[in-house]
């Protein structure tokens, strides 16, 4: 008997042994090598190509000829518009691959006050579609509408022959809670400015064919961060500084081909490197993980920072530190810099045919795509369509989608800039 109990008294011991042995965890830091440092902001639609024309040459717009939705791409254009003003609407489905009542809407009109000064107005107008919310079998379904909403003014002056700088302020609404769920919820709020300015040559002759430099920049949503509830942590804006030069091959009175190039960065302070914790049970105590015998217990994150700068600054700061606080460095500022290729054949001013393409760094968003599209004038009505072949791994919202803008012009040729 008392053999049988040393017997059981040993396994026992032997038993709780090793669960003591089980118990001990040895906690490292590591940065967590699954951190995403893409940049992500509040009312992301901002950078959403609400324009046919544009939307077709790649997304850019910054240093192309003035048309009536410069007002989103460089409002300083207008100062070189030859119309005296002009109305414009736009349509832009969203994920219709998926759904059919998700766009964004454009309304924009510019007038020509001098032949020094323009100005315009616009609304954009997000739309997510209705949401039916079912609290229970017995009560009727509840429908929200979650929206996003911009309004914009702009003036700009020309401060020479070839020169202008345009001002824009813009209001910006984000009403994604839903009251249905939190009645407390209330609709986001913020303020914009962009400041740009645009560049259009003299006519001249360059061997056989006369030609006309353009170029263009652009600071876009420079405004305070904006906050979806007074617990939460604010956002920063869609602030994005754009550039681009381009020429026009005028080729006769009736032909001409236009290329232009553009690169962009968003000026929001990159993602830091977390660190992490990990933890794990050393069964035989040696100080270090064995496969197959030790076992991980979980990867916490620790608060704090382990590689960048603090984000945590306020949206002029944080302006100024989107050029140096890439966790990676130089190369990785490069990663986050955006470029597009258009190009535009329109003949006799009445018909168009446009190519573009858009590249972005697959760490950085991977949005990469080939557009294209047409235009038809008549009678100082402006018809364009666009559409989009994505070229990335990454399935793009706006892929195989058919976008198309509407624009009149009043007063043509009211103003020669040619």
């Amino acid at each position: 008997m008392k053999t049988m109990k040393n017997f059981f008294y040993s396994i026992l011991l032997s038993i709780i042994t090793f669960n003591l042995h089980a118990q001990t965890t040895l906690t490292e830091v590591y940065p967590n090598p699954n951190d995403s440092r893409v940049i992500t902001t509040g009312v992301p639609f901002l950078l959403i190509a609400s324009d046919a024309r544009a939307a077709s040459m790649g997304d850019m717009g910054v240093a192309t000829s003035v048309d009536v939705f410069s007002q989103h791409w460089n409002p300083s254009k207008y100062a070189f518009s030859e119309s005296k003003s002009g109305f414009g609407v736009s349509y832009t489905p969203y994920l219709s691959k998926l759904v059919n009542d998700i766009s964004l809407g454009n309304v924009t009109y510019y007038n020509r006050l001098s032949e020094r000064s323009a100005f315009a107005v616009s609304l954009k107008y997000f739309s997510l579609g209705e949401i039916e919310i079912i609290q229970d079998e017995f009560s009727e379904a509840l429908i929200e509408q979650p929206n996003e909403l911009t309004m914009d003014v702009s003036y700009s002056l020309r401060l020479a022959d070839q020169f202008s700088m345009g001002i824009s302020a813009r209001y910006l609404r984000s009403d994604l809670k839903i009251q249905a769920v939190d009645e407390t919820a209330q609709a986001a709020s913020s303020f914009a400015v962009d400041i740009s300015g645009y560049y259009q040559g003299e006519e001249q002759t360059y061997g056989d064919v006369d030609g006309r430099w353009r170029g263009g920049f652009i600071i876009q949503n420079l405004g305070p961060k904006i906050k979806y509830d007074e617990s939460g942590s604010e956002t920063f804006l869609p602030t994005n500084f754009k550039l681009g030069a381009g020429f026009d091959f005028i080729l006769d009175q009736y032909n001409k081909v236009s290329v232009t190039a553009e690169v962009a960065k968003l000026l929001v302070p990159t993602p830091p490197i977390m660190e992490y914790a990990r933890d794990y049970n050393d069964v035989n105590e040696n100080g270090v993980y064995d496969e197959g015998v030790d076992d991980y217990v979980g990867q916490p994150y620790i608060n704090g920072i382990y590689e960048g700068q603090d984000p945590d600054v306020d949206f002029l700061s944080g302006v100024f530190q989107s050029f140096s606080d890439a966790p990676g460095g130089f190369s990785e500022e490069l990663k986050e810099f955006t470029w597009a290729l258009g190009a535009e054949y329109v003949y006799d001013d009445s018909f168009a045919l446009r190519a573009g393409f858009f590249n972005e760094s697959e760490d950085k968003g991977a949005r990469k795509f080939l557009a294209l599209g047409a235009g038809f004038k008549f009678s100082g009505t402006k018809i364009d369509l666009s559409y989009l072949f994505s070229a990335s791994k990454v399935p793009s919202p706006l892929e195989n989608t058919l976008r198309f803008s509407l624009t009149f012009d009043f007063g043509s040729n009211e103003y020669t800039e040619y």
